[in-house]
C-alpha cells in the first residue's frame, strides 16, 4: 500500500477544499493549475494550508471524508493547530466543544426543559 496525505486548501473565495492524495505537491499544482476538483477550479488560486501525512492512502482517503463532514470552525481549529498557534490540548479541547452533538446537548437546554413543564 501507498503512503498518502489528508490536505485542506483555501480557495479565493475564502473555503475549504478537502482531499487525500499520494503525491501533494503534484496534486497541489494539479489544483492550482485548474486541473483540480470543480470546487477549485471556479475558486482559483488555492493555497495549502494544511496537511497529514499516513503510511497508507487509504487512511488518507478515510480522513479526508472525515474531515470533509466537519464545520469551518472545526476546519479552522484543525488548521490553527497545524500553524502551531495552538496546543494539541487547547486543539483538542476545542475540537471535543465543536463536535458535541446538538440534540444529546441542546444550546438552550433550560428553556427547553421549563417549555415541557407548561
Amino acid at each position: 500500500m501507498r503512503p498518502g496525505f489528508m490536505y485542506i486548501l483555501r480557495c479565493a473565495d475564502d473555503s475549504y477544499y478537502t482531499g487525500s492524495t499520494v503525491d501533494l505537491y503534484r496534486r497541489l499544482a494539479q489544483h492550482q493549475n485548474g486541473e483540480g476538483a470543480n470546487h477549485t477550479k471556479k475558486h482559483l488560486p488555492v493555497e495549502l494550508v494544511y496537511f497529514e501525512y499516513y503510511d497508507r492512502i487509504d487512511v488518507a482517503f478515510y480522513r479526508e471524508k472525515q474531515v470533509q463532514g466537519w464545520s469551518r470552525k472545526k476546519k479552522e481549529v484543525l488548521i490553527e493547530r497545524g500553524f502551531g498557534r495552538l496546543s494539541p490540548e487547547e486543539a483538542t479541547k476545542r475540537l471535543v466543544e465543536l463536535s458535541r452533538n446538538y440534540t444529546e446537548f441542546p444550546r438552550d437546554w433550560a428553556s427547553a426543559g421549563s417549555a415541557q413543564e407548561e
